[in-house]
């Protein structure tokens, strides 16, 4: 009988630490999309293409790691002389391929299962130097599915690139970013 009793409440007992278990967001990057508007004269809409991704956390702490990795020569507006001057004299994607955030922490409650919105905290490097930003994030689980969506701008020219303005051709100094990453949930190896 004690034994019945012990195998029927040793799952009630291992839940804790199945719930602490560390778990990963591998991000699938032809789901995901970064989208771009840039302001001025004539605003200009366009995307750039995650290259890879993986975030990694544990639901009991408001640790995170990993990587989101977008290929800066993938931008495109849909103008080819616009995204020339974008890629060669703006981000200098030839020398700096890679945008990347690298998150570390993130404040708000993390739901298991449905709608969460957090403050991710991390490293945005652009033209290859880092800069600590938060960014807020919506999340939704379902099942192993997740999406993770958020806004934010990032003041590119203060950060050290070119404006590419020219006469009487102004653009914004800053660019509004729209993320939608989406991918699965597994445990972290």
């Amino acid at each position: 009988m004690k034994t019945r009793t012990l195998l029927a409440l040793l799952p009630l007992l291992c839940t804790p630490f199945a719930l602490a278990q560390h778990q990963a967001f591998n991000i699938n990057p032809d789901s995901s999309t970064v989208a771009f508007t840039l302001g001025g004269h004539d605003t200009t809409n366009g995307t750039f293409r995650v290259a890879k991704g993986i975030v990694n956390f544990d639901p009991t702490t408001p640790n995170l790691s990993g990587l989101v990795d977008v290929s800066a020569a993938s931008g495109t507006s849909g103008n080819a002389s616009r995204d020339k001057k974008m890629l060669n004299d703006v981000l200098q994607a030839s020398q700096f391929a890679d945008v990347t955030f690298v998150p570390q922490t993130y404040t708000g409650t993390f739901a298991p299962s449905g709608d969460s919105t957090l403050q991710v905290t991390g490293i945005f490097t652009l033209h290859g130097t880092p800069h600590t930003i938060t960014v807020p994030m919506q999340l939704h689980i379902e099942g192993a599915k997740c999406t993770a969506k958020a806004h934010f701008v990032v003041p590119y020219v203060q950060w050290g690139l070119k404006d590419p303005s020219i006469f009487i051709l102004k653009v914004a100094k800053e660019v509004d970013v729209n993320l939608t990453l989406v991918g699965f949930l597994a445990p972290a190896s």
